[in-house]
Parts: structure tokens; sequence; C-alpha cells
């Protein structure tokens, strides 16, 4: 009895210090730009004789910053979204090859302005049944969109970004469920070793100024490892430095009798 009390507390502690953490965090993220825009800010309502070229520098500044504190909002309410239905299954049966086309097609011009092409292959064996799973639609495609982006960010200009998709057999855990696996490759510099176990905490990056040079949050995989758990599904990241990088979605396939 005293064990699990003990245990309990333990647990408990735990939580708290996340959510310490967490919110330590939120605060120092939104703390950069915030300082930023209110120096800037106040340099303009001085307007101690700043030429036209610079204020346009200065609110050019100023837009950058606001909007990677809205980008930094929008993934916190999508991180709250997921995490507050995790436990909750989809119910949903879809056509996975539908969803990723569909992703795939939004994020074209965006791709093509960063200089990356993105092919899709369907290495799926029985063309005649294509794949479906239990899933929300609007997750797996942000799911997709979170991986495609952080491809475009770090693989090389200029390098297709392939997306596959395959069988993949049944799970490693007895699971008789059979899956299929979903693969985002890129080739650029890759990530050292020791930092793949801890891509998906909140915030972490392997390049702090890299990242928010690029817009980023530092939430984007966070909320993938979220959605996949909420789909019954796993993730796996392998990389090459100076290599190809490849994030692995394993989802559990519908039976058919059961769709």
């Amino acid at each position: 009895m005293a064990d699990a009390s003990k245990n309990k507390k333990s647990a408990s502690g735990r939580q708290d210090k996340l959510r310490r953490d967490f919110i330590a965090n939120v605060s120092h993220e939104l703390r950069s730009p915030l300082t930023s825009l209110l120096g800037f800010i106040e340099t303009l309502q001085a307007d101690n004789g700043l030429d036209a070229a610079m204020r346009q520098r200065f609110l050019g500044i100023m837009q950058a910053e606001a909007l990677r504190m809205s980008r930094l909002i929008d993934d916190l309410l999508s991180l709250a979204r997921v995490e507050r239905d995790e436990h909750i299954p989809p119910t949903t049966a879809i056509f996975i090859e539908d969803v990723i086309r569909s992703a795939v097609t939004s994020l074209a011009n965006q791709a093509q302005r960063r200089g990356h092409t993105m092919v899709f292959s369907d290495e799926c064996k029985n063309k005649q049944q294509p794949p479906r799973i239990w899933g929300d639609t609007d997750e797996i495609i942000q799911l997709l969109r979170n991986l495609l982006d952080n491809a475009m960010k770090y693989g090389a200009t200029g390098v297709p970004i392939t997306i596959r998709l395959c069988e993949a057999g049944e799970a490693a855990d007895n699971d008789s469920t059979p899956r299929i696996r979903l693969d985002v490759v890129n080739k650029g510099d890759g990530i050292p070793a020791q930092h793949i176990p801890r891509l998906t905490e909140r915030f972490y990056r392997v390049d702090k100024g890299r990242s928010r040079d690029m817009g980023g949050t530092g939430l984007g995989l966070a909320i993938v490892k979220h959605i996949i758990t909420r789909h019954r599904g796993r993730l796996a990241i392998s990389s090459e430095v100076a290599g190809e990088t490849v994030f692995s979605v394993f989802l559990p396939l519908c039976a058919e009798d059961d769709v």
C-alpha cells in the first residue's frame, strides 16, 4: 500500500514537473518575439528621422515576429486538441492513399516555392483493394503536412521528397492486426543519432537557431506523435548524417469484415 502511494506521488510529481517545464517553454518562446515587437514599436513611435526604407525593414521584421507567434499559438491549440482526444480511437474507415494524395496536392505550390518536388509511390501489392485505416482525415492530413513541412525545411534543395506507402505486416508485439507503413523521405544534412530519441519532445530542436529562422515552433513532431498514438500506430525515425532521413508511420489496417 505504501509503495502504491509512493508511486502515485512520484507520477504526480513528474506530471507537475512536465507541466511547469511546458509553461516555462511556452513563456520563453513567446517572450522573444514579443520583446522584439515591443522594441520596434517603441523605435517607430519615437520616429527619430527614420527613412522610409528603414521603416519598411522594421515593419517586415515585426510582421515576421507576429507570424511566428501566430504559428506557435496555432500549434499549441492543435497539440491541446490531439492530447485531449488521444484516448479516443477514430471510428471512421478512410482510404489512406486518398488522404496522402490530398495532402501532397495541398503542399505542391509551397514545395515548389522552396525548390522541392514531392513524389508519391504506392508500393502496396494489392491494387484491387486500396488500404483503409480507422482514421480521422483532418488529423492524418495534419500529420502528413507536419512531416512534409519538416522534410522541406531540412531536405536539400532540388532533391525530391519521397512519400511511400506499403504493407508492413503485423506488429512485433504479438498484435495480429495487419499494418500499413507510410514513409516520408528526404536527403539533406541528416540528424545525428543522439538527437533522434528526443525529436518528438515538445520544443526540442536539433539546431534551435536554424529551426526558428525557418519558422519552426518545435511542436510539429510532438503533434505527429500524439496523432499516431490516437490512431494506435507507432513512429520510427532513421537518419544518416549528410544522407537520407526517413520518418516511418505504422498504422493498423481495417479488416474488411469490420468496415
